[in-house]
């Protein structure tokens, strides 16, 4: 059997949840997306048996090559990483939920790729941590985004993603996502229904957990060190 700790592993992070919304005095559902970038499809077969419903790739391409040989699998897939532009015709409809929109650009695209009556879920990436090399709309245009994205009618809006610096630092943790949480909150006040907030990885979730996450992306804490 490929990763025989994940079920252990996986029960650790749900205590780990449980215990950090406790602190908080939070009692919604955080879902835990598997994030399997440089695994192979063992890792998500794995996934799937450990009970996870969700799936996250960094890679248009690598997911697509998953997703051809798992479609036994009950799962919803994430993209969770930057999405070029050219790359939107591949993402729309084979992604339950795309992370990382970030611009109006982006999202034309997607809505004009998506087919028929269908709606692709989307979530806007917001750059709380302040860091040039980050992707994410400023968190001043954040308003204005959100405008811009909703008037595309093949796209729906659902929440912000972010991630924080990279840093033990957990006082910087909670800036980037406590950041994130107050943006919602705002925009929320403004009329966009926004109920997901995408925040927290290995090594970070427990302060995104008591800020209010309601998905996080885990993949080293579940699955080990990645091969690629």
């Amino acid at each position: 059997m490929e990763y025989p700790d994940l079920p252990g592993r996986l029960a650790r992070v749900r205590e780990t949840v449980a215990r950090h919304q406790a602190v908080a005095g939070w009692t919604h559902p955080v879902r835990i997306i598997a994030v399997t970038k440089g695994h192979g499809t063992g890792a998500v077969r794995a996934a799937a048996a450990a009970g996870l419903k969700d799936v996250g790739e960094n890679r248009v391409q690598e997911a697509l090559e998953k997703q051809g040989p798992l479609g036994d699998t009950s799962l919803a897939w994430h993209l969770i990483g930057t999405l070029q532009r050219n790359k939107a015709r591949h993402a729309s409809g084979r992604f339950a939920l795309i992370h990382s929109v970030d611009r109006t650009e982006l999202g034309a695209e997607l809505d004009r790729r998506t087919a028929g009556d269908a709606r692709q879920r989307i979530l806007v990436q917001v750059n709380c941590s302040d860091e040039p090399q980050k992707g994410g709309v400023e968190p001043e245009a954040l308003s204005a985004q959100l405008s811009e994205l909703r008037s595309f009618p093949r796209l729906e809006v659902i929440g912000l993603m972010t991630m924080s610096a990279l840093t033990d630092d957990t006082t910087e943790q909670r800036r980037a996502f406590g950041r994130l949480r107050a943006l919602r909150d705002a925009a929320e006040r403004e009329g966009h229904r926004l109920p997901e907030l995408s925040m927290g990885m290995s090594g970070d979730y427990p302060v995104a957990v008591e800020e209010g996450a309601t998905m996080i992306r885990l993949g080293t804490v579940l699955f080990g060190e990645r091969t690629a």
